[in-house]
């Protein structure tokens, strides 16, 4: 072997550089192999939850992060499609210190994260680093063959860990079957300058309309906007002042803020999928993040849960390395204390694709309905945003709060929000 080390992660992304440091503050070798040249750079809007705080805030990471970097948002209006108001959440709601979602400058978050696994973990983390093939012994996977700046390399590994999206070269050479499903809208995400700061965010939605305007640091706003799929290259040719245009239609309250947007090189592009791998473990190999549960945006939990995986990966390894034990059954509980979770909000990210993209004008009416019920019923509105926050790992409505929530049953404890003394 080129190199050895005890837990070989591919892929830096959220999840896998969060476990990288958390093997290393726990005294267990690591190597992160990362394909891209350096840290990422470009737009990326990006909402840090207060689940997704709390784990950085116990690893002395939020605190790190520039204070200029991020935005605070304590209240996000849901609107019509024009400007009508159906609902707003607050995140007052939440328990303090973390009853608030952050909306962060792009990449600063992941820079951080970088930044401390370098420093924690020295030589650990290679880029330009692409996985090409597991290792075996027999049956038996004792590491990855690997190119890292244009050279083979072996690396033996107790354990290989596959951190590398929802197209995972590793899961396919572990030989974990997955179904991915590709949603039929995804989303043009704009980086937006606002004539005054705005300290609230907006959602919009229409009939197969949705426009997001979050508030950014620095007078920065940025612009969730859904487009089918396979539409982008024909909304480009429409020309930007057609975009701009439907925007100032969809939020005519905000119009001043679309003069800003004048050129493509302004917006990127997300695509939208979903994973659901059948297992997560094997002898000697895991899958995390979305290799193993990618969800909807909706959710607003992706880059959370990837990192509440490495967390929670890196005590079960700590057992494994104890041990000197890395088969499925040492490996299981990682998947056991996690699937329900993340199954949870796949399936509720899923349900507000259902409602909130519809272009079904009975779903459109029942989508606001529900909304406007919200407004009124602090009960529910608190269950849906905990389960946005990562405050629960249970569905936030039961059958009755279905029927409560489409106003068809009275709900006698709609003023009642739970109190949590130690949420996180």
């Amino acid at each position: 072997m080129d190199l050895t080390t005890n837990v070989l992660i591919v892929g830096a992304g959220g999840g896998g550089a969060i476990l990288g440091i958390a093997l290393a503050r726990k005294g267990i070798a690591n190597l992160v192999l990362e394909q891209a040249a350096g840290p990422p750079q470009g737009l990326r809007g990006e909402i840090l939850q207060p689940n997704g705080q709390a784990l950085l805030h116990n690893l002395g990471l939020l605190e790190a992060l520039p204070s200029d970097a991020s935005k605070s948002v304590r209240l996000f209006h849901f609107l019509k499609s024009g400007g009508n108001r159906l609902c707003t959440i607050d995140y007052g709601m939440l328990p303090s210190p973390f009853n608030r979602a952050l909306v962060m400058w792009p990449n600063v978050v992941h820079h951080t994260i970088l930044d401390c696994l370098q420093q924690e973990n020295p030589q650990g983390l290679h880029f330009n680093a692409t996985f090409k093939s597991l290792l075996r012994d027999g049956n038996d996977i004792i590491g990855v063959q690997a190119e890292i700046d244009g050279a083979d390399v072996q690396i033996g590994a107790n354990v290989v860990v596959g951190a590398d999206g929802p197209f995972s070269q590793v899961r396919e050479a572990i030989g974990i079957s997955a179904s991915l499903h590709r949603y039929k809208d995804s989303y043009l995400v704009a980086a937006l300058d606002s004539p005054e700061e705005i300290h609230e965010g907006h959602y919009f939605v229409g009939r197969q309309t949705i426009l997001g305007l979050f508030p950014a640091p620095g007078k920065k706003v940025y612009a969730l906007y859904m487009v089918s799929s396979d539409s982008l290259e024909q909304l480009k040719a429409q020309g930007v002042p057609s975009l701009r245009e439907k925007w100032q239609t969809i939020a005519p309250n905000l119009a001043p803020l679309f003069d800003s947007f004048v050129d493509w090189k302004q917006t990127a592009y997300m695509g939208t999928g979903r994973v659901r791998a059948k297992t997560w473990v094997k002898d000697r190999a895991v899958i995390m993040g979305d290799a193993a549960h990618g969800m909807n945006p909706h959710a607003s939990q992706g880059r959370m849960q990837a990192m509440v995986d490495a967390i929670t990966l890196a005590d079960v390894l700590e057992g494994c390395e104890q041990s000197q034990k890395w088969t499925v059954d040492w490996l299981k509980p990682f998947e056991v204390a996690r699937r329900s979770h993340v199954t949870m909000l796949q399936q509720l990210a899923d349900e507000e694709v259902f409602f909130w993209n519809t272009g079904n004008p009975i779903l459109e009416m029942l989508r606001d309905r529900v909304f406007r019920t919200m407004d009124a019923n602090r009960r529910l509105q608190y269950q849906v945003l905990s389960a946005t926050a990562g405050l629960r790992t249970t569905a936030p409505f039961g059958w009755i709060d279905r029927f409560q929530a489409a106003g068809l049953l009275p709900d006698p404890r709609a003023d009642h929000v739970p109190v949590h003394t130690q949420p996180f």
